[in-house]
């Protein structure tokens, strides 16, 4: 049985002070957390190691936003996973779309990422997923299976199953639209399908396939009920610990 995968990403948002104020009151809540979920907190570099220390010995596991594919070197500006590592965190948000929008990542990017994720022992949540004008050109499943396959070329049945795949339609973040649970359902099948393909039924009945796109308290029940929805990747809704909390019982 799939667990549910609950990922809060942070964005730009919160410095160091305000993201330990907000960590101190999840984890105060955190024996109302179902045991059948696993909750992730994304947030800004800068606060990595002071969450860390918060977050240690408790049921929220730490994530980062972005890193770079080498492990160290010339790369002003950059991020490794050594030092994602460093600061205690397990996962890292590759490939979303603000980061190919606004930083042109493309899926060889991504992949390079994925695999370098996963050799120091990091999982990936890989981010895919359509804008408006490709599911309104009836195009949604080749955008995302050339984005599934692009970010996991190379990779092996077994590599394969250490990665989030996270689906997020581009027209549903931070817009308030959202996939209904029949339009997102329909997506997170042909992706499990897909990696079935790509890999094995084995791997793809195991893959944590979550939804992101303005999933909030108010329509994440339903759309977690759907059958190959494992959790949510939550943007605008994962900055207040009221409504993130919320969604994680839900």
């Amino acid at each position: 049985m799939r667990k549910k995968v609950i990922a809060g990403n942070w964005k730009m948002y919160k410095d160091v002070n305000e993201s330990i104020e907000f960590v101190k009151e999840l984890v105060l809540k955190q024996n109302n957390i179902p045991d059948n979920v696993d909750v992730i907190i994304c947030t800004p570099f800068t606060s990595l190691y002071a969450v860390s220390q918060i977050v240690k010995d408790s049921k929220i596991m730490l994530g980062a936003q972005n890193m770079f594919y080498e492990d160290l070197g010339a790369y002003t500006g950059e991020i490794s996973p050594l030092m994602l590592k460093s600061t205690g965190c397990k996962y890292v948000i590759l490939g979303h779309s603000e980061r190919r929008t606004y930083f042109g990542e493309t899926d060889d990017i991504v992949n390079k990422k994925v695999k370098k994720a996963i050799e120091k022992d990091l999982t990936p949540i890989m981010c895919i997923g359509e804008t408006l004008q490709e599911r309104e050109s009836g195009i949604t499943n080749q955008i995302v299976e050339k984005q599934v396959r692009g970010g996991l070329n190379g990779l092996s049945p077994e590599e394969i199953s250490k990665i989030i795949i996270a689906y997020e339609p581009v027209w549903a973040i931070g817009t308030g639209k959202t996939a209904t649970p029949a339009q997102a359902q329909d997506v997170h099948k042909f992706i499990r399908d897909l990696i079935s393909k790509i890999s094995n039924d084995k791997v793809a009945s195991n893959l944590i396939i979550q939804y992101g796109g303005s999933m909030k308290p108010e329509n994440a029940k339903e759309l977690l009920s759907q059958p190959d929805i494992d959790g949510g990747l939550i943007g605008g809704a994962c900055l207040k610990v009221d409504s993130f909390y919320g969604i994680i019982t839900a």
